[in-house]
């Protein structure tokens, strides 16, 4: 959308392994964007080149899985903690079963999301490696544990963030039920690239003040 529009500009400088950055202007701010960042191993090694050349704030939105079955989806999840079902986060962290936003982040983010046009949640997500490990027991064990969604990077992200004192934020994009349903995947309009703009923003200038 952002390049469709002529509002990206691609960055010359930027070197990590087959992927391109953006700039664009998003309110009195400019922000960078790095598209199709799946996978934990894939987020952390791009969130590591980001802060290695001079990057302030990460903030990671990634496509999730409805397991909350009250989750007032379509939503964003702001991830309060994850699940860590991958490898990449036991190498920043000794293991434990969740990593987490940093607390003065979460303090920083409270209040910051009224006026966006879909709603914003706190909650927990599962991180697992593959959509195939999304199987019917796993999804009632993470229901238990009162997640709200399932992704495949925020466990990560968090630990490095963590670990490395680096500010990340990571918002969960819940538009489908794991294709249980027809359409399930269909984000809405410029694949919720708006709505998602639209929560980057609110998250930025929260932590800026």
């Amino acid at each position: 959308m952002l390049r469709r529009e002529r509002r990206a500009r691609l960055e010359p400088a930027w070197a990590c392994y087959h992927t391109e950055l953006f700039r664009f202007d998003l309110g009195d701010m400019e922000a960078g964007i790095i598209g199709c960042a799946v996978g934990a191993s894939f987020a952390v090694l791009l969130a590591e080149q980001l802060f290695a050349s001079g990057c302030e704030l990460l903030v990671s939105v990634t496509s999730s899985g409805q397991i909350d079955p009250l989750l007032p989806a379509p939503c964003f999840v702001l991830v309060e903690k994850a699940l860590r079902d991958e490898g990449t986060s036991y190498h920043y962290l000794p293991a434990s079963d969740f990593s987490f936003l940093l607390p003065r982040l979460s303090r920083a983010l409270r209040g910051g999301f009224g006026a966006l046009p879909q709603p914003v949640v706190r909650g927990s997500t599962w991180t697992t490696d593959a959509p195939y490990r999304e199987t019917s027991h796993a999804i009632r064990t993470a229901r238990r544990l009162g997640i709200s969604a399932v992704e495949m990077e925020c466990a990560a992200l968090y630990a490095f963030s963590t670990a490395r004192k680096r500010p990340v934020v990571c918002l969960a994009h819940v538009t489908n039920q794991m294709a249980v349903e027809h359409g399930d995947f269909e984000k809405g309009r410029d694949n919720g690239a708006h709505d998602a703009l639209a929560a980057v923003e609110a998250v930025i200038k929260r932590i800026r003040r």
